[in-house]
């Protein structure tokens, strides 16, 4: 299974995929340097993994080749063209590729502390698990799961259709 962690970021989910398709190959996509940087330190000694730097927006170009699976966690809220993205994330899939995208709960910053600190993105930005179908899904994938994720998370599963 070959994978993709899209804004990969310090590469700790990188890592845990790569421990997981350990037959398979993991790509880790960032937009940022310094945050590549942490996720190879975070996959040493893990030999599937490759690093690419730039834009999501430009998957088609930046990825050797297609993918089985595409994970976004904690990123999509803040993605200013979400169809576009997904549509660009659809064209780098293989046929019936999964999509998933893990998000935190649509409840207002203040009520999801870690260590005492509210944390996640701002409130306004947090989406519901059905907004996140209404932009994926004209891309030209299908919603095939919603689940919770405890105590602030969820994960939406898309299958690329056709």
């Amino acid at each position: 299974m070959s994978v993709l962690d899209l804004c990969c970021g310090d590469g700790y989910f990188t890592a845990a995929l790569a421990k997981q398709v350990e037959n398979g190959e993991v790509f880790g996509l960032d937009l940022d340097t310094q945050m590549l940087a942490a996720a190879e330190s975070a996959c040493a000694g893990l030999r599937n993994c490759s690093f690419l730097q730039g834009d999501a927006m430009d998957l088609h170009q930046l990825l050797p080749k297609p993918v089985d699976y595409c994970l976004m966690a904690n990123t999509f809220h803040g993605v200013p063209e979400q169809t576009a993205l997904a549509r660009e994330i659809a064209r780098v899939l293989k046929p019936g590729g999964l999509f998933a995208v893990v998000n935190w709960h649509a409840r207002p910053r203040e009520e999801t502390p870690v260590l005492g600190q509210a944390r996640g993105p701002r409130t306004e930005l947090r989406m519901t698990p059905e907004r996140v179908r209404t932009v994926v899904e004209p891309a030209g994938f299908q919603q095939v799961d919603v689940i919770t994720l405890p105590p602030y998370h969820y994960g939406s599963l898309f299958r690329l259709r056709g």
